[in-house]
């Protein structure tokens, strides 16, 4: 585990001890909910409404449930039996959800993610796992997109990976310049991906031929 990885998890760790040391009380996440009820026009006393602060605080901990979650613990477990295989693994077409950090409004879409392993590979489950840790926090689309393909690089130290995420954000089209189907690309890539740029076209190339 060389200096980098350790970082990452020791910053990781880091970050879910501080959450964890200033998260508020439920009593008082549901006050909070009551009071934006009150500030939007509403009676959070009304029938209709009494329930809802509790509904909404048990929604947050699903939500943003990838704060209490690790993905060094995903990745760590991996397979050699694979033969001569060292080519591209793709795993396309991971509908994800997350939240805008800047409004926590939703952002949904799909992330399309490959790697070269070297001599042994990950369970294709895992991959989708860590985009959903990542997916749910509070979060840019440039930042997941970083996180996700960090994360693999660092532990499964693989010659490549590429990651594309699309995704359509509630923040432009229900507010601002709402801007109904507007779709928000980003990508990035490492080792062979970054280096060779025809690997970049075949793995775009594979992700367009499976849709038409």
């Amino acid at each position: 585990m060389d200096a980098v990885l350790k970082s990452l998890m020791r910053s990781a760790q880091s970050e879910m001890e501080a959450s964890a040391a200033r998260r508020p009380s439920r009593e008082e996440a549901e006050a909070a909910v009551r009071t934006l009820i009150a500030w939007a026009g509403d009676d959070p006393a009304r029938e209709g409404l009494l329930d809802t602060p509790k509904r909404v605080a048990r929604a947050y901990e699903e939500l943003y449930s990838g704060y209490r979650a690790g993905p060094e613990a995903i990745l760590d477990r991996t397979f050699g039996e694979i033969g001569n295989f060292d080519d591209m693994v793709v795993v396309r077409d991971i509908e994800f959800h997350s939240h805008c950090e800047h409004h926590m409004v939703p952002f949904v879409g799909k992330a399309h993610i490959a790697y070269f392993p070297v001599e042994r590979v990950v369970g294709l489950s895992k991959i989708a796992r860590i985009v959903d840790i990542y997916a749910r926090r509070l979060q840019t689309q440039e930042h997941l997109t970083s996180q996700i393909i960090t994360v693999i690089d660092e532990i499964l130290k693989p010659r490549g990976v590429a990651v594309l995420i699309e995704a359509e954000h509630m923040c432009m089209a229900m507010r601002g310049v709402r801007k109904q189907g507007a779709s928000t690309v980003t990508t990035q890539f490492t080792g062979v991906f970054r280096d060779d740029p025809q690997e970049q076209v075949r793995f775009m190339s594979l992700l367009r031929g499976v849709r038409s």
